[in-house]
């Protein structure tokens, strides 16, 4: 997948709950080939913008995922439409091993016949999956007793096998150890090699390493936008970013 194939487009997004506007007006596109990172201070609407992206919030404006509108379609008709996302807590089936929760989802694209059928191999898109996020030697283990990053992989590898134009990732790296956050980095960069990756995040050591391009929003709308050092060198960015939270934006911790 190459070019605008698989380009994220979000133009004039907006989004209000009785009145509040929580997503004013915000504009911005992300591509296969980069790791595209959405960060703001909290409230500043940000899950709230992949919240509409994914059908879980009603917005307006428009949301264009390789030329196809999202915007006004229910949550399965998007996902259908190659859009995959995960929350801040991984959403796995403990109690079955990781060969079987990929298998639960890859099976969401297959025919009600196919379902049925013996299963004689392990499907190829879940050996892929299996290899990119680093869990082949855990095949067999209960998701249960995983690590918390190796949830977190496990849920992207259930996106991977069903093979999304688009991964939106809302605070993939939270609770993880310094280790498991490189890992999760590294993998988002292969991801991103052949999808648009979408990422909301407060860890700016995390951003700062791994971010292509980053949108910053401010109280719902776009403050600023470019690369890491653009970003970090906007005067608007650092004033909302003074104190504790701007000592992290400059590069003294996470």
């Amino acid at each position: 997948m190459t070019g605008t194939d698989g380009a994220l487009v979000v133009e004039d997004l907006r989004v209000a709950f009785d009145g509040f506007v929580a997503v004013d007006g915000v504009s911005f596109d992300a591509h296969p080939g980069e790791v595209r990172f959405l960060i703001g201070p909290n409230g500043a609407g940000k899950t709230t913008c992949i919240d509409a992206i994914t059908g879980l919030s009603k917005g307006t404006g428009s949301v264009m995922l390789g030329g196809q509108e999202l915007l006004g379609k229910s949550t399965q008709k998007i996902v259908r439409l190659g859009v995959g996302r995960t929350f801040q807590t991984a959403s796995v089936f403990e109690q079955l091993s990781v060969l079987q929760n990929l298998d639960i989802a890859a099976g969401l694209h297959r025919s009600s016949l196919s379902l049925l059928r013996a299963r004689r191999r392990v499907d190829p898109s879940i050996e892929v999956a299996l290899e990119e996020t680093g869990l082949s030697d855990e095949r067999e283990t209960p998701a249960g007793i995983l690590s918390h990053g190796q949830k977190q992989w496990l849920e992207i590898g259930m996106m991977l096998v069903q093979e999304p134009r688009a991964l939106l990732l809302d605070e993939p790296v939270a609770g993880m150890s310094q280790d498991e956050r490189t890992a999760t980095g590294e993998l988002l960069q292969r991801i991103a090699e052949r999808r648009t990756v979408l990422v909301v995040e407060h860890d700016m050591d995390f951003m700062r390493r791994y971010a292509s391009r980053v949108t910053v929003l401010h109280q719902g709308k776009l403050l600023s936008e470019g690369t890491v050092v653009q970003v970090q060198a906007d005067p608007k960015v650092q004033e909302v970013y003074l104190g504790t939270t701007g000592a992290v934006m400059q590069g003294e911790g996470s």
